[in-house]
């Protein structure tokens, strides 16, 4: 009876470093600041898109379709004839790169705008630049002053003059689809470097330019020639060691106009020549008749 009459008292300890003290509030902490960084990041996309694609971004959730516009991209589709709708300006499609898409321009017109963007963006150098009109397009003339080379003695790397010089021109060629032709000259004095003459040298500045041209935005298929002339056509004959001999012309050629044939019905009496030459030389052909 005694065993019956025992009281059992069970004492439970309570742990502290509850509440405030636990380890849940870390996770709610990081899932609100993962929540502020997407919403931030959002906030940043958004800053960053034109506020045409924005638009175009708006009026494709408003009627969407899940089952009719699955797969598609909704910056492409529907795009043009929005920008239309808002009077923006819609992008040409599927143009090249530095062809030239300009075909009304002049060689007057040429000639100004690289006079104005020689002025306004290479005032310490634009005293080795010219740029003048002839019969057959433009010419422009990068040659060498007095402490100041176009490349090294007896080399033909571009100094980096020359290379700002040549992309401020590529830039205002761009738009437009002449030819051009790039030439070398050097001055009358003698190299003195192995077997290398100023006409291997001439043509091989002539092709540095040619690759800085083409590095700088103009299509390859818009040059038309590459040539070395050596000292044959000095820019100041009276002095033929002139430091402005030696220079590169880029020549923005004259676009051809095709000349009109007449239908010559043969007769029994006369025979054609095939191979004769039918039409008179134009454009790179007429330059080379002209005087530099």
């Amino acid at each position: 009876m005694a065993e019956k009459s025992k009281i059992i008292i069970i004492k439970k300890v309570k742990k502290g470093h509850g509440g405030a003290h636990g380890g849940s509030w870390k996770v709610a902490y990081a899932d609100f600041v993962t929540a502020m960084m997407a919403f931030f990041l959002l906030l940043w996309l958004l800053a960053m898109v034109s506020p045409e694609k924005r638009a175009a971004l708006s009026m494709y959730f408003k009627h969407f379709s899940l089952f009719d516009k699955a797969g598609q991209s909704f910056m492409m589709e529907g795009q043009p004839q929005l920008l239309q709708q808002q009077g923006a300006t819609v992008p040409k499609q599927g143009v090249e790169f530095g062809k030239g898409e300009n075909v009304n321009v002049t060689p007057k017109d040429i000639s100004e705008k690289l006079k104005t963007a020689i002025s306004d963006r290479l005032s310490s150098l634009k005293n080795q630049v010219m740029v003048d009109i002839f019969e057959g397009g433009v010419r422009i003339q990068i040659f060498d002053v007095e402490g100041r080379s176009l490349f090294r003695p007896g080399s033909a790397e571009l100094s980096p003059s020359a290379k700002e010089i040549i992309r401020v021109v590529a830039d205002n060629l761009k738009d437009i689809p002449n030819k051009i032709a790039v030439e070398g000259h050097t001055d009358a004095a003698p190299l003195r470097v192995g077997k290398i003459t100023n006409w291997e040298l001439s043509a091989e500045r002539a092709s540095s330019a040619r690759r800085e041209l083409e590095l700088s935005g103009i299509d390859t298929n818009r040059i038309a020639r590459v040539v070395g002339y050596a000292d044959t056509e000095l820019l100041f004959p009276d002095d033929p060691t002139d430091p402005r001999n030696r220079r590169i012309s880029l020549i923005v050629l004259q676009s051809k106009v095709e000349p009109k044939i007449e239908q010559i019905s043969p007769t029994t009496d006369t025979q054609i020549n095939p191979f004769a030459r039918t039409s008179p030389a134009t454009g790179a052909e007429a330059l080379r008749g002209v005087a530099r």
